[in-house]
């Protein structure tokens, strides 16, 4: 057996000079290798990875307007770091495509009308993508994720939250918390000894307080809402469009993801007291009370089917399955993370723009005090908000002019061809813009001005309807649009009769901050009073 062992030659000892030959050229690549140092491989995978990089950005960008070269690997990922409206017009304006590459991520800009329309009206070939980091912060499984007719079925259970006897139901706890904070306004002008001071903070403060007691009513306490308000920039730092794609701790992903945590356990435990004051018959005064609402009667009906009788009962609109607390406080935190930053910044130029346009101001306030029949401190229902024409045309012309939602994000399920001579590679991240098809002189003259009478007494609401993507359009449309829109007329017409504010212009106010949304680079420094009629 010894000798049989050490008799044996394994194969593969001679295969230089065995029957399969070796090419020279395979042999001296070989010899290469063997004689290379560990510095001289690394430097040849890395020159390797560099070229494929740019090959496959190359192939990627095809026709469109895009760098020529990507910076290897990153791309313009530290520019994007602090990103500046200057940069993304020229970009918009470079072409009707256009792309860029940052890390893995390939990016197709739609910059034009038609071409930001083809994108949301393209479901088969696109879905809402938000950011990497966005899975890990909102959820996994939360419904914004969700694609074809599993989306389209759980947005249906939703309408009911935003029809107009609904937002009825809402416009009582949002005067309550207008009535709060316009005294909280005055209070911080009067500490400041009347100087003025950066307002877009306070700003974003109200905005949550209303949002919070829209969406969960006063199952949240004030300070949690105030611990909300003054955390969730942390969750918009981490859902800016160029980020790192994980979570490293003390990132601006890892805070986000502590905010986030701590909104969707807040929200949590309104879901459960919720569910307790419904089922004990509670009156609904807020969207979570309302959807609750309709998951009991849904529950209802499909006992009283099991049973064999619905008898005497209506069958819901949308019969709804039983969501978990955690389920019910991951859609109303896909309401905030919709709602927040965006009303924050029409929020804040709507104030500024109003202070430096007092004549608009006073046909807003004229119009505010004959709806509430002379008395400044008058609450309003939907249908006399809905009746203050002039006022819905201020913020309709202030989405137009300064619009807070400039892009939105979408992913190529698979090769979408978007022009005959273009196709986004599978995998991309396809960007619809909305910013020049709100400021297309063809549709809108003199699209620079601020002019609420294009809204009022001209014909933009009809000839710019196609223009008109604040909301997007498409399957993916924003469901709380007419929300939206009736919050920021109570916001300003309330405002026009029990206060006044100045404004005090900077070289920067009228200079464009990129913040998720949009704001002006001195925050809009304000000084309030209560107004005397």
């Amino acid at each position: 057996m010894a000798s049989n062992a050490t008799s044996f030659t394994s194969p593969l000892a001679t295969i230089k000079y065995g029957p399969v030959p070796v090419p020279q050229q395979l042999e001296y690549a070989l010899e290469i290798v063997a004689n290379a140092s560990i510095w001289q491989i690394l430097v040849t995978l890395f020159a390797v990875a560099v070229a494929y990089d740019q090959i496959r950005y190359i192939l990627n960008k095809g026709n469109i307007v895009g760098p020529a070269m990507k910076m290897p690997f990153i791309g313009p990922f530290l520019e994007s770091m602090n990103p500046k409206f200057e940069e993304y017009h020229a970009k918009w304006l470079s072409g009707p495509l256009s792309c860029v590459s940052v890390f893995h991520k390939f990016v197709v800009i739609a910059s034009t009308r038609d071409m930001a329309r083809k994108v949301f009206n393209s479901p088969a070939f696109v879905k809402p993508c938000v950011v990497d980091v966005a899975h890990k912060l909102l959820g996994a499984d939360n419904w914004v994720f969700l694609d074809g007719k599993a989306h389209v079925d759980f947005r249906k259970g939703l309408n009911g939250l935003f029809t107009r006897r609904a937002l009825e139901i809402y416009l009582p706890g949002q005067e309550e918390v207008y009535n709060r904070y316009f005294k909280s306004f005055v209070g911080i002008s009067k500490a400041a000894n009347m100087k003025p001071i950066p307002w877009m903070t306070q700003f974003r403060e109200i905005i949550t307080a209303v949002s919070c007691r829209t969406f969960v009513g006063h199952y949240l306490g004030d300070e949690a809402v105030k611990k909300i308000a003054d955390d969730y920039y942390l969750i918009t730092e981490a859902l800016e469009l160029v980020n790192f794609p994980i979570i490293i701790p003390f990132t601006k992903t890892w805070y986000g993801k502590k905010a986030a945590d701590m909104v969707l356990a807040e929200f949590s435990r309104c879901a459960a007291k919720s569910k307790i004051r419904m089922a004990a018959g509670g009156e609904p005064n807020c969207i979570m009370d309302a959807w609750v609402v309709e998951m009991i009667a849904s529950k209802k009906w499909r006992d009283a089917e099991a049973a064999g009788s619905t008898e005497g009962l209506t069958k819901p609109t949308h019969v709804l399955r039983d969501f978990t607390d955690y389920e019910i406080a991951q859609t109303v935190f896909t309401f905030l993370f919709a709602s927040q930053d965006a009303t924050s910044s029409a929020a804040t130029w709507l104030f500024q723009i109003m202070a430096q346009r007092p004549d608009v101001l006073d046909r807003v306030r004229a119009e505010n005090l004959a709806t509430r029949n002379g008395n400044p401190n008058a609450s309003v229902n939907l249908e006399q908000l809905e009746s203050m024409t002039y006022t819905r045309a201020v913020v309709r012309e202030l989405l137009r002019y300064r619009p807070p939602v400039l892009m939105v994000p979408y992913v190529a399920k698979k090769p979408f061809p978007i022009t005959d001579t273009y196709t986004a590679p599978k995998g991309s991240m396809v960007i619809p813009s909305t910013y020049l098809a709100l400021r297309d002189p063809e549709v809108y003259q003199n699209p620079d001005v601020f002019d609420p009478e294009r809204y009022y007494s001209g014909d933009a609401e009809v000839k710019g309807a196609k223009n008109f993507l604040v909301f997007g359009t498409g399957p993916h449309y924003c469901i709380g649009q007419h929300y939206a829109q009736m919050n920021l007329c109570l916001f300003l017409g309330k405002a026009s009769v029990q206060l006044e504010w100045e404004h005090h212009a900077t070289p920067l106010s009228e200079e464009i901050q990129v913040f998720a949304t949009i704001f002006p680079k001195d925050h809009c420094p304000l000084v309030f009073k209560e107004r005397k009629w």
